[in-house]
């Protein structure tokens, strides 16, 4: 399908016709040299006497060539343009940051599988985790890991491939042996900073209590309410615990009270998989969509003709003059 960009640009079209008829050629009066016997020079001349100055008369080649090479110009002006297929752009309208504690409790190996073996606590979030990054297609994701520290191992980014491939990698301790889900919440609100959608999602998952934060998790939860963040939290482990090992419940669910979250307790792998699967469903992928047409300009080509049509005509006329020459040449 062809369109013209400037539509408008066409109803230039019939100006030099009324350019010609509402403005016709100059005239005026130049004194002249009075020739005696004038008309009988006219008459042995075999011509007439007409008043006023001569006006060059154009050839019916170089009207048509005008006529073409002018429309195509307007033509040109009003850009046409050649319009593909539509074409739909899906971009992520909510941005996801997940947040893994990998102290040193993480290590304990009492998360029961579906199958009834125990495994690593980390091991089975893992697992877990993976599945829901790979359904999260779209969405833009970021990861962070913390442990006595808080580290961004993936700015949000929807390469899933990489975000799994780190999940993976990760192991216990890396971070510390301490828990600093204050510090955690707090790394997640600058990396949201990045972010120019309005939907933020944060999914912090932690087996103990704070110990070891500059800024105390529930402060952090206020700060990430006021940037429109939404945390979801996910305590695994033993609430029956001592010290920092013992999951902290009770500012879990605060942390996601204060945001409009949720918390969750999971106890063993089928549990925390379905903590994921209600997190998913709370919140589906969304996605905003654009459609568009691919656009080709075809300007190009009609000031291409309009220049071999005005360069052939210059070539006839040349041509043309140089016969008409020749002619006379060989008449006299």
């Amino acid at each position: 399908m062809i369109s013209l960009a400037f539509p408008w640009a066409l109803l230039a079209l019939p100006l030099p016709f009324l350019v010609v008829k509402l403005f016709p050629p100059h005239r005026e009066k130049t004194p002249a040299l009075r020739v005696p016997f004038f008309r009988r020079v006219v008459s042995a001349a075999d011509s007439e006497a007409a008043a006023g100055a001569v006006i060059l008369r154009r050839t019916r080649v170089q009207m048509v060539a005008a006529v073409l090479v002018w429309g195509l110009l307007v033509l040109a002006i009003a850009q046409p343009e050649r319009l593909g297929a539509p074409v739909t752009v899906e971009k992520s309208a909510r941005d996801v940051v997940l947040a893994l504690d990998i102290s040193g409790s993480m290590d304990e190996v009492d998360f029961e599988t579906p199958d009834g073996e125990k495994v690593q606590r980390l091991a089975a979030v893992q697992d877990v985790v993976e599945e829901f990054i790979a359904a999260r297609e779209g969405d833009r994701i970021g990861l962070i890991v913390f442990g006595s520290r808080a580290f961004l191992q993936a700015p949000l980014t929807d390469d899933l491939k990489t975000i799994s491939d780190l999940v993976a990698q990760t192991e216990v301790g890396m971070a510390g042996p301490h828990t600093v889900i204050g510090d955690a919440i707090g790394l997640a609100i600058r990396t949201f900073e990045t972010s120019d959608v309005e939907q933020r999602l944060l999914i912090l998952l932690s087996d103990g209590s704070d110990t070891a934060s500059s800024m105390s998790p529930i402060n952090a939860a206020e700060i990430a309410n006021s940037r429109g963040v939404e945390i979801h939290t996910i305590g695994v482990g033993d609430p029956d615990a001592q010290g920092e090992n013992r999951v902290d419940l009770a500012t879990l669910d605060e942390i996601a009270t204060r945001t409009g979250g949720n918390s969750y307790f999971a106890s063993d792998q089928e549990a925390l998989t379905e903590v994921y699967a209600r997190i998913d469903e709370l919140a589906p992928r969304l996605v905003e969509r654009q459609t568009h047409r691919p656009r080709q300009a075809l300007a190009g080509y009609a000031l291409a003709l309009a220049a071999l049509i005005g360069l052939a005509t210059l070539l006839y006329l040349i041509v043309a003059k140089t016969n008409g020459r020749r002619k006379a040449r060989a008449n006299a």
